[in-house]
């Protein structure tokens, strides 16, 4: 509906830059969303290979990797409802690559990790640029700060995860991360586990700070923009009625009239 559609991202923040054009980042999230799109492939092909395929979707760094790939490939024609969760998703994109990063560089990193050619690309592609192309829509869009309401909905995302963790052991016998194993690490898993969801606050609060403090400077920026139109705009009136003129800082990324 009409009506719905100018409700929903009226000045296109979810699609333009403060950097670029929209087209040129429509291109980069394309280009970014192929590779991370090759990245899943190439991996999940390795581990059907080496019979760990039926594993492959019960690791929460893929199933994130996955969302901030379908983000890059998303489109705003949706229902209302729909609309809503595509700015869920850009939430779930910019927080939970970044929690990803932390843990496992925290946690998990081990000699195996850059031991052979495939396993440093795997771990580089889902463990360090996960994290770059979340921080490239965090500084390089004009997409709001995220909803308070969006914090208690992501724990419950990773609340979930745990079952899912668990499922997977009930049904083939392992656990996606070993500090999730309540026999090997007793009191240490609740531990684990409340440091995971203190590590998302975190990592939310930090991610909305610095989306503020970016609305807040493109807001000073386009205001001083706009006065300084006014200016001009002022200046020529004055110029065609013969009056006194005097040069005017022209605003940013515009050529004054007359200048070299």
């Amino acid at each position: 509906m009409p009506e719905q559609k100018s409700e929903f991202d009226p000045d296109c923040l979810l699609v333009t830059s403060p950097f670029f054009s929209p087209r040129v980042l429509g291109c980069l999230r394309i280009l970014f969303g192929l590779f991370g799109l090759s990245s899943i492939i190439v991996v999940l092909v390795h581990e059907i290979q080496s019979g760990e395929g039926a594993g492959y979707f019960s690791y929460f760094t893929r199933l994130s990797l996955i969302g901030l790939m379908a983000y890059f490939g998303a489109v705003q024609s949706w229902h209302v409802v729909l609309r809503q969760m595509h700015v869920l998703l850009y939430t779930t994109i910019v927080t939970f690559p970044l929690l990803v990063t932390i843990v496992y560089w925290a946690l998990l990193v081990s000699p195996s990790t850059f031991k052979t050619s495939y396993s440093s690309y795997a771990n580089v592609s889902q463990h360090l640029l996960n994290a770059a192309f979340a921080l490239f829509e965090i500084i390089c869009t004009n997409v709001l700060p995220m909803p308070w309401i969006h914090l208690p909905i992501t724990l419950l995302l990773l609340i979930g995860y745990l079952g899912v963790a668990y499922i997977t052991h009930a049904d083939q016998g392992f656990y996606p991360y070993p500090f999730l194993e309540p026999g090997k690490e007793g009191i240490k898993l609740a531990v684990y586990i409340l440091g995971v969801g203190v590590a998302q606050c975190l990592v939310f609060n930090l991610v909305r700070v610095g989306l503020v403090l970016k609305e807040r400077r493109l807001n000073r920026r386009s205001q001083a923009d706009e006065e300084s139109r006014m200016e001009l705009c002022r200046q020529k009136a004055r110029s065609l009625l013969g009056e006194p003129v005097s040069r005017a800082r022209p605003p940013t990324g515009i050529v004054a009239l007359g200048s070299d």
